[in-house]
C-alpha cells in the first residue's frame, strides 16, 4: 500500500493525459441520468475529495442540489428521489461495500459506482445488479499509496470532462485543459511560485485554509490529507464564513498559526478585501488559481496534492508512508451498522418485502400494522392467482424489458434469447409490443432462428402496426403522418424549445419525441402537452417510455397485440411482461389486467402489475428470471411450483 509520495507526484501529467483521451460514452450517459435528479455523492477517505467535485459539477451544469454523504449516512438515513453516486478507488473497503449492499437493495432509480479496480468486491457486486451503472476507470498509475492522488486526480478529471461534454460547455473543459497542462511540471513558474508562498507556514501547527466555492474541493482535499498522514492541524472556512467566528482562532491563537487563500477569479476581489485584514505577524500564503470556474477547480486540487508534498517534506514526514497504527487497522474493518429488523409479527421473505414496497411506494418498515396486512393479502392473492394460470401467450415489452435501455441498440443478451427459444420450441407462443419499429425486426430475427418467426406477433409503434415477426413490409416507415396526427406533428416541429432540445420521429401513427442533452423528461412532457392543447388534438394520446415520449392516435396500444393473439388462440389468458407500468408509462395499458407482471415500474393497483423480481433486480435480469420461472404444462405456459418465493 505505502509508496513515496513524491513517486506518485510526477505521474500526475501521464493521469491527466489519460483523462483526456479515455472513453467516456457510458459516464457521459450517467452523467445524463444524473442530470434528471438531485445527486447524493458518497465517498469514504479521499474519495469524499471527488465526492465534493461531483456535487459541485451537477449544481453548476444541471441547477439541481447535491450533497456529499457518508457510507454511515447512507447506511443509516435513506435518501429517496436522488442518483446516488458512489466512488471508491478500490472498491474494496467495508465502508463502500455496504452502503452499495443498502442502496441496491432499495432499488433506487439511479445508482452509479465509479470504481478504479475492475476486479473490486465492489465492482463484483455491482455487477450482480445490472441496473447500477457500473463506471470502471483504471488509472494508469496502478494504486495509490496511502493517500488518494493520482485515481483522486483522474476520477475528478473524468467527471469534469463528462459534465462539461455532456452538457454541451466544450469551451470549459477546453479551459481546463489549457489550465491544468501549465501546472502538471515540476518546472512550472506556478508550480514554483507556490512552493515560495507556502515556505513560511510550516513553522506554524495550524494552517487556516480559506476559499471560495470553485476552489472548496483543493481545501476539502488539503484538510484530508493533512489530517491522515498527521500533517498538522488544519480549518476551514470560506471566505464569508470566516468572517463569522473563525477568524476569532488568529485573534487568540495567532502566534501558532498561519493563513492559506486559494484564490480564484470568480472570488478575488473578496479574497483580496479579506487578506488584508490579516494580523501582520500571521504568515499567509496566496495560491492563485486563475481560469473559469471548472479550471478553478481542477487546478485547486493540484495545488492540494502538490502543498501536502511540500508540507511532509517540511515536517519530516513522507504523505504516502506515514504508517498505519495497529488500533487504525482494526477501526478501519469495523463494520457499519445493520438496519433493524421490523418489529412485526409476521417476517416477511425479502422477496415479498420488495415487492411490496414497489408496489406501495413505501416500505414495510414504515408500514402499520393494518396496512402491511392489506398489501401482504393482496401480494399473497396475487401470487396464488399467477401461479394456478394457464397462459397461452407471453407479450413481452422490447427496451427495458428485453433489452437494457442503456444499450437499446444492442442485440438482446443470449441468455434471453435462449429462454424465449426455449418457450418457442416448447410449443408456447411470444409476442413483442414495442415503441420502435423496423430496429426491433431486425435485431429480433438476429438472435432467434427463422422457423419461429411466423409464431412471434410484433407490435410496431405501440401496437399501431401488427404483424409477424416474418413479415418484411412492416411496420411500414415510409408512411406519412395520418390525419390526426399531421397538424400536431408540425406545431411540435415549429416548437422553438422542442427544434433546438429534442429530436422528432413521425410515423403514420405515432410521434416520438426524445430529448437531447439539456432538456429534462418532465419539461419534454409539458411542452408536449402544451402543445396538444393549444392545437385542439385532445384525442390523441400521450406515454412516457424510459427514453421518450410517445404520441399516438387514438387506437393505438400495446393492448392491441392482446386482442391480436385472442382473435388466433381464443380467450385463454396471455401474461403480459413490461416495465413502466405506472401511468403514463408506454407499458401501463399492456399491463393493467390481472395477468401482469412489471420488471420495473408498478402501477398503484394492487389487482394488477405487481414486481414480484428478486430483490435488487429490476429490467432484463428481472425478465430473465420471470422467464426461468416458466414451463410448458400441457401445451400452455406456467409458472412453476416455488416460483416467487
Amino acid at each position: 500500500m505505502a509508496k513515496p509520495y513524491a513517486t506518485e507526484i510526477q505521474s500526475l501529467g501521464a493521469t491527466f493525459e489519460w483523462a483526456k483521451q479515455e472513453e467516456i460514452k457510458e459516464l457521459k450517459s450517467a452523467v445524463r441520468t444524473a442530470g434528471l435528479f438531485p445527486l447524493q455523492a458518497i465517498g469514504s477517505g479521499g474519495s469524499l475529495t471527488a465526492a465534493h467535485a461531483i456535487i459541485g459539477l451537477h449544481q453548476k451544469y444541471t441547477g439541481r442540489i447535491a450533497t456529499v454523504s457518508t457510507p454511515l449516512d447512507v447506511a443509516t438515513d435513506p435518501l429517496s428521489g436522488v442518483s446516488h453516486w458512489l466512488l471508491s478507488a478500490g472498491g474494496g473497503n467495508v465502508d463502500i461495500n455496504a452502503a452499495a449492499k443498502a442502496l441496491l437493495s432499495r432499488e433506487p432509480r439511479q445508482l452509479a459506482v465509479m470504481c478504479g479496480r475492475k476486479d473490486s468486491p465492489l465492482s463484483d457486486l455491482c455487477r450482480q445488479h445490472p441496473f447500477a451503472d457500473l463506471l470502471i476507470f483504471p488509472p494508469p498509475a496502478g494504486k495509490d499509496g496511502f493517500l488518494a492522488t493520482n485515481s483522486l486526480l483522474g476520477f475528478v478529471s473524468l467527471l469534469a470532462r463528462a459534465y462539461a461534454l455532456e452538457f454541451g460547455a466544450e469551451e470549459d473543459w477546453n479551459s481546463v485543459v489549457v489550465v491544468v497542462e501549465r501546472l502538471l511540471s515540476d518546472q512550472a513558474p506556478a508550480i514554483a511560485s507556490w512552493r515560495a508562498q507556502t515556505e513560511n507556514l510550516w513553522s506554524r501547527g495550524t494552517t487556516l485554509v480559506i476559499h471560495g466555492p470553485t476552489t472548496r474541493v483543493g481545501a476539502i482535499d488539503l484538510e484530508s490529507k493533512f489530517t491522515e498522514a498527521a500533517l498538522g492541524n488544519l480549518q476551514l472556512a470560506d471566505y464569508r464564513n470566516f468572517a463569522h467566528g473563525r477568524h476569532h482562532w488568529l485573534a487568540k491563537r495567532g502566534e501558532l498559526s498561519g493563513v492559506l487563500a486559494l484564490v480564484s477569479d470568480q472570488d478575488r476581489v473578496l479574497a483580496e478585501k479579506t487578506l488584508k485584514l490579516i494580523p501582520a505577524d500571521v504568515p499567509t500564503a496566496v495560491i492563485d488559481l486563475g481560469g473559469p470556474p471548472v479550471a478553478a477547480m481542477l487546478t485547486s486540487l493540484i495545488a492540494a496534492l502538490r502543498i501536502t508534498e511540500w508540507a511532509g517534506v517540511a515536517r519530516g514526514i513522507d504523505p504516502g508512508r506515514p504508517g498505519v497504527p495497529d488500533f487504525g487497522r482494526k477501526l478501519y474493518n469495523l463494520p457499519l451498522p445493520r438496519p433493524k429488523k421490523s418489529g412485526f409479527a409476521v417476517r416477511l421473505t425479502p422477496r415479498d418485502e420488495a415487492a411490496i414496497a414497489r408496489k406501495a411506494g413505501n416500505p414495510p418498515s414504515n408500514m402499520n400494522v393494518q396496512e402491511l396486512s392489506r398489501w401482504m393479502d393482496a401480494l399473497g392473492a396475487y401470487r396464488q392467482r399467477l401461479l394456478q394460470r394457464r397462459f397461452s401467450a407471453v407479450v413481452f415489452d422490447y427496451d427495458g424489458t428485453l433489452v437494457d435501455t442503456r444499450h437499446r441498440f444492442d442485440l438482446a443478451r443470449k441468455d434471453i434469447a435462449e429462454e424465449l427459444v426455449r418457450i418457442l420450441r416448447s410449443g408456447g407462443r411470444v409476442a413483442i409490443a414495442t415503441g420502435r419499429g423496423s430496429s426491433v425486426r431486425k435485431d429480433l430475427r438476429a438472435i432467434l432462428p427463422e422457423e419461429y418467426w411466423n409464431k412471434i406477433w410484433m407490435g410496431y409503434y405501440n401496437g399501431a402496426e401488427i404483424a409477424p415477426l416474418s413479415d418484411p413490409n412492416v411496420p411500414d416507415a415510409s408512411a406519412a403522418c395520418c390525419s390526426q396526427l399531421s397538424t400536431l406533428a408540425k406545431a411540435l416541429r415549429e416548437h422553438p424549445e422542442l427544434a433546438e432540445f429534442a429530436e422528432q420521429t413521425d410515423r403514420q401513427f405515432q410521434i416520438t419525441l426524445q430529448s437531447k442533452r439539456m432538456m429534462a423528461e418532465d419539461r419534454l412532457w409539458d411542452i408536449a402537452h402544451q402543445v396538444i392543447l393549444a392545437t385542439g388534438s385532445a384525442a390523441v394520446k400521450v406515454t412516457r417510455s424510459s427514453h421518450s415520449v410517445d404520441i399516438v392516435a387514438a387506437g393505438v396500444s400495446k393492448a392491441n397485440v392482446i386482442n391480436r393473439i385472442k382473435e388466433e388462440l381464443g380467450a385463454a389468458p396471455i401474461l403480459t411482461i413490461g416495465d413502466r407500468g405506472r401511468w403514463p408509462g408506454n407499458d401501463y395499458e399492456l399491463l393493467r389486467g390481472e395477468d401482469t407482471l412489471s420488471v420495473d415500474e408498478t402501477s398503484v393497483d394492487p389487482d394488477s402489475c405487481w414486481n414480484l423480481a428478486d430483490t435488487g433486480q429490476r429490467g432484463v435480469e428481472a425478465t430473465l428470471e420471470y422467464l426461468r420461472f416458466l414451463e410448458i404444462e400441457d401445451g400452455a405456459l406456467a409458472f412453476r411450483k416455488g416460483a416467487f418465493k
